[in-house]
């Protein structure tokens, strides 16, 4: 699990805190604490976090809490960008030659992984993505062929897929990750070329949300109210 961004647009939020450390409203529990609760649900027994910025508070959260699972973490004491933190976490995992889960420190969401693993497997990818496609934050204006305007739709869903942040990898994409920098940039890119990325669509009705800024949060505890 990433969790090393400064989180600098969820300010003041992140002035005392890193961004995986803050808490959805309603909750009394931080957005790490979400993600780990889903993660061992789905089966998993043991977490790498990598921490960067303000390491210390979520140490000091991940020792006091009850956690639902074994959970390692590791510092990184200059930014190596999120491919490189992935391979500085992956050197901890504690079965390195089996796939493994990966997942961005600032997502909330649910749906079952089991899936996505066996997605992975049947397609025998080096890599697999999780797929989202999220609403639109403003209103859209459907037109008919003459330009006139049928009908406004508050925040539709997006016509694209995008990166969800969460990931199946195998054993040897490690190998592949950049010691610096931004794997979607440079690891990513080289797989699709070569037909071993796969991506795998989060079942329609399931829950995610990135919680980027305020209005993220916010969101986030109304959507958390409705169901």
């Amino acid at each position: 699990m990433l969790a090393g961004g400064q989180g600098s647009r969820l300010r003041p939020y992140t002035d005392d805190r890193p961004k995986p450390m803050v808490e959805i409203p309603g909750t009394g529990t931080p957005i790490i604490g979400h993600q780990l609760a889903w993660l061992a649900e789905e089966g998993v027994t043991d977490a790498v976090v990598s921490c960067g910025h303000l390491a210390e508070v979520l140490q000091e959260w991940l020792d006091a809490a009850p956690l639902p699972l074994n959970v390692t973490t590791v510092v990184e004491h200059e930014p190596l960008g999120r491919g490189g933190g992935l391979k500085y976490a992956a050197a901890s995992l504690p079965r390195a030659d089996e796939p493994w889960y990966a997942t961005n420190g600032d997502i909330w969401t649910r749906f079952s992984l089991r899936e996505m693993a066996a997605f992975h497997e049947e397609r025998d990818a080096a890599a697999t993505l999780a797929l989202a496609r999220p609403r639109i934050p403003w209103g859209a204006v459907e037109t008919n062929e003459f330009g006139q305007v049928l009908d406004f739709i508050e925040a539709p869903p997006s016509p694209f897929l995008i990166n969800a942040g969460v990931y199946v990898f195998a054993p040897e994409f490690t190998s592949l990750l950049p010691d610096h920098g931004d794997h979607e940039r440079t690891t990513f890119p080289r797989l699709a070329r070569e037909r071993r990325l796969a991506g795998f669509p989060i079942p329609q009705g399931a829950y995610w949300r990135a919680i980027d800024t305020a209005k993220d949060l916010s969101e986030a505890a109304k959507e958390l109210g409705a169901r």
